[in-house]
């Protein structure tokens, strides 16, 4: 019961109360669970609506030979689903990760601007890697992936600023 469930809560509260340790950063603490939360739900339903529909569909569809049958037993289906809804709503994380390194002084908005290219193949190699092999479903994931670079870029000019 990880949505509608205790475990929510929970963990929403637990997350907060880490957060309010930072003295200096109470501020924040408010609005990053809440977009820590928002975030996460929006991959969650990315992968949902979108992702998950058109991996399961190759996945079906999919054959190596026409003596061979794919066979998607619950296990599998669950499995994929699971491992597919919970990566997208981690991998949305990017610009709550880009906040927090850039408070730290690890990053900044140069630096994220002037090697765009390279993460840009980074992310196709993410994409690559959650998702099933299918072109359409590597693009399905890029696309929004990069958008979360281009906040992360704006995230930190923000906190440069």
């Amino acid at each position: 019961m990880l949505f509608g469930g205790k475990k929510l809560p929970e963990m929403m509260h637990g997350l907060g109360q880490g957060v309010r340790e930072f003295k200096n950063e109470k501020k924040y603490s408010v609005q990053v669970v809440v977009i820590v939360y928002v975030l996460f739900i929006l991959g969650v339903l990315m992968s949902y609506y979108v992702l998950f529909p058109i991996s399961f569909r190759f996945l079906g569809t999919y054959s190596v030979s026409e003596r061979i049958h794919s066979t998607i037993t619950l296990d599998s289906y669950i499995s994929t689903f699971t491992t597919l809804t919970l990566l997208m709503g981690v991998v949305f994380q990017l610009p709550v990760i880009a906040f927090a390194l850039s408070k730290l002084g690890i990053i900044t908005s140069e630096m994220l601007s002037k090697y765009r290219k390279h993460s840009f193949l980074i992310i196709m190699l993410v994409a690559a890697i959650i998702t099933p092999p299918d072109l359409m479903t590597l693009i399905l994931v890029t696309i929004p992936l990069h958008l979360l670079y281009e906040i992360s870029i704006r995230v930190t000019l923000w906190v440069e600023r």
